[in-house]
């Protein structure tokens, strides 16, 4: 049975598993999307496909073993077996919540309407969403293992202002931390939330079915 609660709770807390080169594979155990999480000398496989094909699978991709699990070989390979869709290999990041209000004045409203929404809305569950009043967004829902997670939209040409929304998401989530995933190659959103206090855990491939009907 897979435990991402608990391995995302832990790492939340600096507690990092042994980096003693070893691939952890789970079966999905009812999470909406599988992935591959990689961290120092250590990675995890949650997905829909049994453990002796992912083995064999990374073991062909060519790769250093440290690597493997998130060599393109074995990505497309897992995204064939599995029928999923993936964006990007991205870097998740997690910081501690906060106290009190945000230091910036938001409000809350229904899900629905900006594309970041909607895209939340098929990824995530319990989704709740703020706005400035210039337009800018703070997402907030529960991924995998159930964690709490981030994501920001900056409207507005207010200066600092993507480093002021992360922030909020440490001052609204109803949680001990708060997770967020940056495509490494958008070094604004990385030097963003990094500003706002969240630290680098790992690299995080997320693989997601598409919707009923979707090309």
């Amino acid at each position: 049975m897979t435990d991402l609660g608990a391995l995302f709770a832990d790492l939340a807390r600096g507690r990092f598993p042994a980096p003693d080169g070893t691939t952890t594979v789970w079966p999905l155990g009812g999470e909406r999307e599988a992935g591959v999480l990689a961290l120092t000398a250590r990675s995890f496989v949650f997905a829909d496909a049994d453990e002796e094909w992912v083995r064999e699978r990374l073991a062909r991709s060519g790769s250093d073993p440290l690597a493997a699990s998130l060599h393109p070989s074995f990505l497309a390979a897992l995204l064939a077996r599995t029928g999923r869709r993936m964006d990007t290999v991205d870097l998740l990041t997690v910081a501690p919540a906060l106290p009190g209000p945000p230091p910036l004045e938001l409000r809350e409203r229904a899900p629905q309407g900006h594309p970041r929404v909607a895209r939340a809305l098929r990824r995530r569950t319990e989704v709740r969403v703020w706005e400035t009043a210039e337009g800018d967004v703070v997402l907030l829902g529960r991924g995998p293992g159930g964690r709490w997670e981030t994501a920001i939209e900056k409207e507005s040409a207010v200066r600092g202002r993507g480093r002021a929304l992360a922030l909020a998401a440490r001052h609204l989530v109803p949680d001990a931390a708060v997770w967020a995933q940056q495509a490494p190659g958008n070094a604004r959103s990385v030097r963003a939330f990094q500003a706002a206090g969240y630290r680098a855990v790992g690299a995080e491939a997320l693989l997601w079915r598409p919707a009923e009907g979707a090309a």
